[in-house]
């Protein structure tokens, strides 16, 4: 399989019925913070570095943006 056929299966791929997920993951052994969003609009993800501040961080997001209310946190 080459380079266009991954490329086009991929984007031929029906998330309608995919369920939503919302996730927040922090790895403190490495101080990263991963947001992560699948549903059926598809799937996005951010991840950042932010040291031995990572769960505060992640803490501060989900009480100063509302948007982040509904994510579920999960700290490895």
């Amino acid at each position: 399989m080459n380079r266009n056929e991954l490329k086009r299966l991929l984007f031929s791929i029906d998330y309608s019925n995919v369920k939503e997920s919302k996730k927040i993951i922090v790895e403190t052994d490495f101080g990263h913070v991963e947001i992560r969003q699948e549903g059926p609009g598809g799937f996005s993800t951010f991840k950042t570095s932010q040291g031995e501040n990572a769960l505060q961080w992640a803490i501060d997001r989900i009480n100063s943006d509302e948007k982040y209310k509904e994510y579920e946190l999960i700290v490895k």
